[in-house]
């Protein structure tokens, strides 16, 4: 029985190790960063961005959305929730010093839906006068010619869905330090060795574009209004009607104010508890990509020398990889003093993806709420507010 253990978590060992390599050798394949341009007249564009709070990054993030250089035609439509929201008089701020653009503030009480956000969608769309919508978070920061880049793949008629990678900019505490190894290193790149397998059926929340007529084909934004993961949704959805969705190479900053491991870990939690009720079967043979914690059982069912080896020669692949990856995302070195951290996150995720299957309730914005098997979310008790800490949370941050 013992030689039978120790067979399966070497031959676990060597394809967590596979695995790995496999994973860093699709991001360097991908053309991260390129730029291109579009062909023929561009789009018209509306801009759909939702609004709840502020954070010190709030404005500088907006701002970059209404600078950009696009030659075609662009609405921007902010939304809020109350008139007495604090980014509302940051948004008419930003108005008054672009009154050339074509946008305005939305209010929008009474909303219908347990996702807010995407209530607030549903009450834009109406208002948009152009074919490409562009749905984007609060807290998304775009580089001047995000928009000119973002149209590029919709000169082919077949494709209904754009979206691009996001990264965790400049993660200030340990705990988001951590957490940019699981944004900035591994899951752009676990994104991308899925499509390898598949044809992509699932959009990525941060910055999403969709044509008008794809959005119509699946009855309009507000029937994602009560889904917790409704770009997965959007995109599993748009990509049911026969249209691709598709990924934009220029990657996009989330910029997160500061937070400590409580809210890092409860943030971990609901991405896997998110990602195991959309895809089961593939969030359960996740685990088996965990090139630290296969060949460190190893060690302890057969120690010695030879799996002292195999665990030091894993641990210098995860860490070699998980920096070059991050180095290609992010375009900096950064990370390096934290070089340490990718250890320590596979064996959180470990815990991550156990609690994944021990519960269907999470915390998102302020709200207990529990996830359904079919991604709608409705209330879970107890139902008490959350913290301060724990109240302000937005972003498309896993």
């Amino acid at each position: 029985m013992g030689s039978w253990l120790v067979l399966a978590l070497l031959g676990l060992t060597l394809l967590s190790l596979f695995l790995t390599l496999w994973q860093w050798l699709e991001g360097r394949l991908f053309p991260l960063h390129r730029r291109s341009r579009a062909a023929g007249p561009l789009p018209g564009i509306t801009l759909l961005k939702p609004l709840k709070g502020r954070e010190d990054a709030t404005e500088a993030c907006l701002r970059s959305w209404l600078t950009q250089n696009y030659a075609g035609p662009v609405q921007v439509l902010f939304a809020v929730g109350a008139a007495d929201d604090p980014v509302r008089p940051v948004v008419e701020r930003l108005l008054a010093e672009h009154p050339e653009l074509d946008a305005e503030c939305v209010v929008c009480p009474e909303l219908r839906g347990a996702n807010v956000k995407v209530a607030k969608l549903a009450r834009l769309e109406p208002l948009a006068r152009h074919e490409v919508l562009v749905i984007s978070d609060a807290d998304v920061k775009v580089p001047p010619d995000f928009l000119a880049n973002l149209v590029v793949p919709f000169a082919d008629a077949g494709v209904g869905l754009v979206h691009c990678f996001y990264r965790l900019s400049e993660p200030v505490t340990a705990a988001m330090q951590c957490e940019a190894v699981a944004i900035n290193a591994d899951f752009w790149t676990s994104v991308l060795q899925a499509i390898r397998l598949a044809p992509m059926r699932f959009a990525l929340g941060a910055v999403m574009a969709v044509r008008r007529s794809a959005s119509e084909a699946i009855g309009g934004l507000g029937v994602l209004r009560d889904f917790l993961a409704d770009d997965y949704e959007l995109g599993r959805r748009v990509s049911r009607t026969g249209a691709r969705v598709t990924l934009c190479p220029v990657v996009v900053d989330c910029c997160a104010p500061p937070q400590g491991w409580r809210r890092v870990w409860r943030h971990q939690l609901r991405w896997a508890r998110t990602i195991r009720v959309c895809q089961p079967l593939p969030y359960a043979a996740s685990i088996v990509s965990n090139v630290t914690l296969w060949p460190l059982l190893l060690l302890l069912a057969a120690p010695g020398r030879p799996g002292a080896l195999m665990l030091a020669g894993c641990l210098l692949t995860r860490i070699v990889t998980a920096l070059d990856n991050q180095r290609r995302l992010c375009q900096s070195l950064a990370h390096l003093p934290w070089w340490w951290l990718p250890p320590v996150k596979d064996l959180l995720q470990l815990a991550w993806w156990t609690l994944a299957f021990l519960g269907n309730c999470v915390e998102w914005r302020g709200r207990r709420l529990r996830v359904t098997r079919q991604g709608k979310m409705e209330p879970c008790h107890p139902l008490e507010p959350l913290p301060d800490w724990a109240a302000s949370e937005t972003g498309p941050l896993p």
